[in-house]
């Protein structure tokens, strides 16, 4: 299925007019649809097949200065939402409107649909691969192509839409020794195709590693973050780099700008237009480009919307995205690259004499604060360069910001964690604490 059974039928030209005739001096009305075709595995065996479809619609317009928010899902009556925005204007102080400039741009399709044959036989590959090797685990996972189209327009003329199409893939494996019980799990996001047998080896490769378990080292020690659990520390150097906590004094780096804040290993990035996912503009119409964040742990630049870069004196960055339709934008990322290295993961491992590798954790999420205190969901020791084994009843702890000024090697696997592409990367003298 392509983009033509993803046009959005709602009448938003109607809702702009609507709007104009009830006395409302600007309005804008984002519309998106997704349509995803799922295939779920449990206990080694297909157990569904879904189709989901939403439709969505946000009308935002200004009375007397005035902003109202309505929001409608599926089928609507045009004039009800119109009438229910105003009615929810009457509640809001005066507000600067900030709309776009007129543009009207519909940017190729970007993606291939894969059907859900081809989907089923990726997952039966996978999960026959692992259990060749391990007939006693038990495989669960989804597999999935969802295609997003979004479309924009203002009553100054802006008219922008585009539509995305993305694999994505997550399985899981369980593994009962006893009163032992081990979880395994990995996932791939991709354009056109995924790959069962890359996802089905590192799996097994961390199943071969956990098969003893050893008792964890204590004190600090080098840790090494998988490209997976190394999503942990940016959440927090994305809340940093926000230009609304830097208005709010909430960000440490709000004073910062051109000194150096990170380990000079680290370059961040944002790049729209590359990986799995694509964002041609924001939700208030503006371009997304390419912007350098941190160049050589040196701040260089925050993320704004159009009212946060009106308030820092910047502009905005094509950062004001919505948390959700019923959403005012907000400055957000999209497409959030650490800039990796050369080694791969075996490499970075043989760099470290005594300490532990974090592959999955249980919470731990910092805030922008950057304190943390993570239970090891699934960790490794390593000794002179090599794994030994698997540990238990293990806690890291540390702060984000200290510890990214600590990074001793980056790893040249980065990966896709939603829209944050992360390599591996070792943190030297982390805290960690575990039980013999």
């Amino acid at each position: 299925m392509g983009s033509k059974n993803l046009q959005i039928e709602a009448s938003a030209e109607e809702l702009l007019e609507l709007a104009a005739k009830s006395g409302a001096e600007a309005a804008e009305v984002y519309q998106s649809r997704s349509l995803s075709k799922p295939v779920f595995f449990e206990a080694n065996r297909i157990k569904q097949l879904e189709i989901t479809q939403s439709e969505g619609t946000a009308l935002r317009l200004w009375r007397n200065g005035r902003p109202g928010l309505a929001v409608a899902y599926g089928p609507f009556d045009p004039q009800a939402l119109v009438d229910r925005a105003l009615a929810l204007s009457e509640l809001n102080q005066p507000e600067i409107i900030e709309l776009n400039e007129p543009q009207q741009s519909a940017y190729p399709d970007l993606g291939e649909t894969v059907p859900v044959e081809v989907l089923l036989n990726w997952g039966k590959q996978a999960i026959s691969l692992i259990r060749e090797a391990y007939p006693e685990v038990l495989c669960s996972g989804e597999w999935d192509c969802e295609i997003e189209s979004t479309r924009l327009l203002n009553s100054l003329g802006l008219d922008c839409s585009y539509t995305d199409t993305t694999l994505s893939c997550y399985l899981s494996t369980e593994w009962v020794r006893g009163d032992d019980f081990l979880n395994v799990s990995d996932g791939q996001t991709q354009r056109g195709h995924l790959a069962p047998a890359e996802i089905a080896q590192r799996i097994l490769q961390r199943l071969q590693w956990a098969k003893e378990n050893v008792s964890p080292p204590s004190g600090r020690v080098p840790v090494l973050f998988t490209s997976k659990a190394a999503d942990m520390l940016w959440g927090t150097v994305s809340a940093a780099l926000n230009g609304k906590m830097v208005i709010e004094k909430a960000s440490p780096w709000s004073e910062r700008l051109g000194e150096q804040v990170l380990s000079r290993t680290l370059t961040i990035r944002q790049e729209p237009n590359l990986g799995p996912f694509s964002c041609p503009f924001d939700d208030e119409g503006t371009p997304t480009r390419s912007l350098t964040f941190i160049q050589n742990g040196v701040l260089q630049l925050f993320y704004t919307d159009r009212t946060v870069g009106r308030s820092l004196g910047s502009g905005t960055t094509g950062n004001g995205f919505r948390p959700g339709l019923g959403s005012y934008p907000t400055p957000g990322l999209f497409n959030f690259l650490i800039e990796q290295g050369s080694l791969s993961l075996l490499e970075l491992i043989s760099k470290i004499d005594d300490g532990i590798v974090v592959d999955q954790m249980l919470g731990g999420t910092a805030g922008i604060s950057g304190d943390f205190s993570i239970n090891v969901d699934l960790g490794y020791r390593v000794k002179n360069g090599e794994i030994i084994g698997r540990v238990k009843d293990t806690m890291v702890a540390g702060n984000v910001y200290t510890a990214l000024k600590q990074v001793a090697e980056i790893g040249g696997d980065a990966d896709w964690n939603a829209s944050c592409y992360t390599p591996s990367l070792i943190v030297e003298g982390l805290s960690v604490t575990g039980k013999n």
